[in-house]
């Protein structure tokens, strides 16, 4: 297939006479997003489609213009997108997201009446999810641990994160949004805003050591609104800013060269081994799952089948046999 890109013409995306009456639909698609990480994916991904095959911007112009073409015709683009997609090699996870941002966009066309049809027809990649769920032992977790010096403010900081991420196997964009106020030290609890879950926050448990970790760090911490973030930077480019997402993975990566873990390690690969490290102890997978609140039982069934290595057990039988 050619890489050209197509130079985009009036016969190609026909105007629609009256398209400045019409809903910006993509604007109106992102703002119903409550995550922005979501937003910009979503914003990002859309862009290039109408780069990519009509080498003009996703303005709410051109957006109308696509979704108002005839349903085969549109299908057909889209079908034209995904085919140069797979040419450029993009991961099955990348060519999924994409699709998935231009299903948005056309069943939010479709809602407001500006097209009629769909592209669920238009199937996305398959994805084997979680193949890799290793992490570090609870050994070396300890000895990252040991990397946190308690009389300073970072130490202290990184202590009651990495508790959190171990202990209660938080992901770190969940950590990055706590507020002052959603820590309960009196209860031993904590608020959290979920992945998926909206604005819907739900009550977690707090073990002592994490409890007393986080009481250690508000004490550096100082007084704050309850509304202020309950974890903060403390660098020279941005001391007292929220703590971001992207801050907690560097820590992660800082503490891990620290305490020798050759692997790489992430703030996800710390939740992984804390949940293979509560299989390992002996908790069912149904307890376990009220600590890493996965949605689906199948997804943490894949930490218990890597654990246990299912497969090598039965093709140890079978090499036995001949």
């Amino acid at each position: 297939m050619s890489g050209r890109i197509l130079k985009v013409n009036n016969n190609t995306l026909p105007s629609v006479l009256d398209w400045w009456t019409q809903p910006d639909v993509l604007a109106m698609l992102l703002s119903e997003k409550r995550s922005e990480s979501t937003r910009k994916a979503y914003d990002r991904d859309i862009k290039d489609f109408f780069t990519k095959m009509f080498a003009v911007e996703s303005t709410a112009e051109w957006v109308v213009r696509f979704l108002a073409l005839p349903g085969a015709q549109a299908l057909l683009w889209v079908v034209k997108y995904k085919a140069k997609m797979i040419e450029q090699r993009l991961s099955e996870a990348t060519v999924n997201r994409r699709l998935s941002a231009l299903r948005a966009l056309v069943h939010k066309g479709r809602v407001l009446g500006v097209c009629g049809y769909t592209l669920e027809d238009i199937k996305g990649e398959t994805v084997i999810k979680y193949r890799d769920t290793s992490g570090v032992t609870p050994q070396e977790f300890k000895q990252i641990l040991l990397t946190c010096d308690p009389t300073t403010a970072k130490g202290v900081r990184d202590y009651a994160l990495l508790r959190l991420l171990w202990d209660n196997a938080l992901r770190r964009g969940e950590i990055a949004k706590l507020k002052m106020g959603d820590f309960d030290r009196q209860n031993s609890k904590l608020l959290i805003l979920g992945k998926g879950r909206g604005s819907q926050r739900e009550t977690i448990d707090l073990t002592p050591k994490t409890r007393d970790a986080i009481c250690y760090w508000l004490a550096f911490r100082g007084l704050a609104s309850t509304k202020d973030a309950l974890f903060v930077a403390l660098d020279l480019n941005t001391p007292g800013h929220p703590l971001t997402d992207t801050g907690i993975a560097k820590m992660v990566r800082t503490r891990a060269k620290k305490a020798n873990i050759s692997k790489p390690l992430s703030p996800h690969r710390i939740r992984h081994s804390s949940i293979t490290a509560a299989l390992d102890a002996g908790q069912s997978v149904r307890e376990v799952q009220k600590l890493s609140r996965h949605t689906k039982l199948e997804t943490l069934m894949i930490y218990d089948d890597n654990r246990q290595q299912h497969q090598l057990k039965v093709s140890s039988v079978l090499a036995d046999l001949v």
